[in-house]
């Protein structure tokens, strides 16, 4: 499993990758045959939502788009999706699946080395500099804050997913149960009675937009006696020393779509109060290719509409506990939705 890559401040302005949403889990198993779609097949599942319009788009150009994602288990996964999709409208892609951590797949973009690729819109507060604007605090006013700033950058954000993959805290479920700890409330109270030991990421317990955010908003303070600290951000680390109780920890950083978290037996602490900036996974896309193929919008918006929280967590799931690949995964889901009303 591989966790998001740290780097220094770039002149452009960028934090360090870790602060930028990603998922930490890396598949790299392959395909089982059962799940090779054949492109006819892939081509009648797509014709249930695909807006074709009155020109096909696979005749409108003979360059193939180049559809890259992050180097983590849900940006390959939708990396697949975007990339399956696109050849279903009779478009060439170039896939660079796992290009790198979100710097690297950002600047690619920029540069025009990438034509689309999959971005989470709270990371927008970070390349702007502003991630202390409340206006990232919900998913609706973030999402056209993004739209909006990369609009002079020749990008364009298409419709987000309706899940949340912000930085949440998960306790050991038998600790949850035991105590029924629901809420980050009630992780405040619990943490007031000297009950937790928390597993997180450096950057989670200094960052004022993860933990200090959730301290300010429930009035507790984790002391640091009771935090384990870790260099890197990978959740897979952390949730596993929550659910193992390694070195104490009975609870950990996770992210809101990591699909490990039922398998580890771990309750995940509600945000009522919204405390974290919102983090809403979107295909972004340079304007020029979208004007080219305006039917992309609109297909992919049909998809990604589908894509809330739970359907995420699912389907990450089968990449990091059952070990498929995100294709093989990508493909079943498309079929899946063919296949529903």
């Amino acid at each position: 499993m591989q966790s998001v890559s740290s780097s220094s401040r770039p002149a452009s302005g960028l934090q360090p990758d870790v602060m930028l949403r990603a998922n930490t889990f890396v598949a790299n198993r392959q395909p089982s045959a059962s799940l090779r779609l054949t492109r006819r097949f892939m081509m009648s599942a797509l014709g249930a939502f695909a807006v074709m319009g009155s020109n096909p788009v696979h005749a409108q150009s003979s360059a193939p788009i180049v559809v890259a994602s992050k180097s983590d288990t849900e940006g390959v996964l939708i990396g697949s999706l975007i990339s399956l999709i696109l050849e279903g409208l009779g478009l060439r892609v170039e896939r660079k699946l796992g290009l790198g951590p979100t710097l690297i797949v950002r600047s690619a973009l920029l540069a025009g080395e990438v034509d689309i690729y999959p971005e989470y819109t709270g990371n927008a507060a970070f390349f702007s500099g502003t991630e202390t604007d409340v206006v990232w605090k919900t998913g609706e006013s973030g999402y056209a804050r993004a739209r909006s700033l990369d609009a002079g950058r020749g990008l364009v954000w298409l419709k987000p997913a309706p899940a949340n993959n912000t930085w949440l805290i998960a306790v050991r479920g038998s600790v949850a149960r035991e105590h029924g700890l629901i809420t980050m409330a009630d992780f405040a109270g619990a943490v007031q009675q000297g009950l937790i030991t928390l597993a997180a990421s450096t950057e989670f317990v200094e960052s004022p937009a993860a933990l200090p955010s959730f301290e300010a908003a429930y009035g507790f303070t984790m002391p640091a006696s009771r935090i384990v600290s870790l260099p890197g951000g990978d959740t897979a680390v952390t949730a596993r020393a929550a659910a193992e109780g390694i070195s104490g920890v009975n609870a950990g950083m996770v992210y809101g779509t990591d699909g490990a978290l039922a398998a580890l037996d771990l309750t995940v602490m509600s945000d009522p109060k919204g405390a974290q900036i919102v983090y809403e996974v979107a295909p972004v896309i340079r304007a020029d290719i979208l004007a080219r193929h305006r039917a992309i919008g609109d297909v992919l918006a049909q998809v990604f509409v589908r894509l809330n929280a739970t359907t995420l967590r699912r389907l990450n799931a089968r990449i990091t506990v059952d070990g498929e690949t995100a294709d093989e995964v990508a493909r079943g889901y498309l079929a899946e939705m063919h296949a529903s009303p």
